[in-house]
C-alpha cells in the first residue's frame, strides 16, 4: 500500500475525529481536506463515511459507564427504558427523511453557496442562542438526559434532520437545537453524543453497502488507518469539550464557522475546492 495515501488517510482521520463533534460541519472540511489532498473522488467519499466508526468507538468508550448502565437495567428499569427510547425517537426521523430526500439533497444542495450559507446561518443562530442562554431569567429545564420526555427527544431528531443540508453540522444542530428547546448545555452535549451513535454507524453502514461495488480489499489499510486516527482524534476532542464546556459559551465556534464559510466562498470562487460531486 503506497505511504503516501496512508498519510493521506491518517490526516483525514484526524480531520473527521476533530471536527465530528465540535458544531463546525465534519462534512465541510473533510470535503475541503480531501480536495487538497487530493482525495475527493467516489471512494473517497465512501472512505469519509466510513471512518465516523471510529469516532463513534470513542464517544462508546468515553460514555462506556452509563451506557453500560443502560443496557444491564434495559430489561427491568423504567429510566434505562426511557433513556433507550429516546435515543430511537431521536433517531427515527433522520432515517425516513434520509431515506426519502437524501439522493435529491446530493444532487441539488451540495453547492458552494449552499455550504458556505449553512456555515454563515449556523455561526449567527449559535451567536443569537448562546445571547438568548445567557439572558434566560430561569434555569434550563432540563439539566440531564435522564429528565427528557420522548416529546423532548423527537423535537431534538427532527432537528437533527437540518444536518442533512452540507455545512450545517450535526453536533451543532442537536446541540444548539436541544439548548432552545430547554436543556442545559451539559445534557444537550450529552444527547447529541448518544444520538451520533445510531445515526453515525447506520449512515457508515448503508454507505458501505451501497457503494460496496467501489471497494476491494487492497483498501482495508487504507480504511484501518482512518479509522484509528479518527478514533484517537474524537476521543481527545471529546474528553476536551466536556471539560471546554464547562466553563465555555459555543461563541468561538460560531465565529469559526462565520469565518469558514467566507473560505468557502473564496475556494469555490478560485476554483481551489470542486464543492459540487
Amino acid at each position: 500500500m503506497d505511504s503516501v495515501l496512508l498519510a493521506k488517510a491518517a490526516v483525514m482521520g484526524i480531520v473527521e475525529g476533530l471536527t465530528e463533534f465540535l458544531p463546525i460541519s465534519s462534512t465541510g472540511h473533510l470535503i475541503l481536506a480531501g480536495a487538497l489532498l487530493g482525495m475527493d473522488d467516489a471512494k473517497a467519499k465512501v472512505f469519509d463515511i466510513a471512518i465516523q466508526t471510529g469516532a463513534i468507538l470513542a464517544v462508546i468508550i468515553v460514555y462506556w459507564q452509563k451506557i453500560r448502565e443502560t443496557l444491564v437495567q434495559l430489561p427491568h428499569q423504567e429510566q434505562a427504558q426511557r433513556f433507550a427510547l429516546n435515543v430511537l425517537v431521536a433517531f427515527f426521523p433522520a432515517v425516513i427523511l434520509g431515506l426519502l430526500f437524501g439522493k435529491a439533497i446530493k444532487a441539488h444542495l451540495f453547492t458552494p453557496v449552499v455550504v458556505a450559507s449553512a456555515f454563515i446561518i449556523g455561526g449567527l443562530i449559535i451567536l443569537w442562542a448562546e445571547r438568548r442562554h445567557s439572558r434566560a431569567a430561569t434555569a434550563p429545564r432540563i439539566l440531564s438526559v435522564d429528565a427528557m420526555r420522548w416529546t423532548d427527544a423527537l423535537k431534538v431528531g427532527l432537528v437533527q434532520c437540518l444536518a442533512m443540508i452540507p455545512g450545517t453540522s450535526r453536533s451543532g444542530a442537536t446541540i444548539i437545537g436541544a439548548m432552545l428547546l430547554g436543556l442545559s448545555r451539559k445534557a444537550a452535549t450529552d444527547f447529541s453524543f448518544f444520538l451520533a451513535i445510531p445515526t453515525l454507524i447506520g449512515a457508515g453502514v448503508y454507505s458501505l453497502y451501497k457503494e460496496r461495488a467501489l471497494l476491494a480489499l487492497s483498501d482495508l489499510p487504507m480504511f484501518g488507518v482512518g479509522l484509528l486516527f479518527s478514533f484517537i482524534s474524537a476521543w481527545l476532542c471529546i474528553r476536551w469539550l466536556l471539560r471546554y464546556i464547562a466553563t465555555h459559551t459555543f461563541v468561538g465556534f460560531a465565529w469559526y464557522r462565520i469565518a469558514f464559510g467566507i473560505i468557502v466562498l473564496l475556494t469555490a470562487w478560485t476554483g481551489t475546492v470542486q464543492w459540487v460531486d
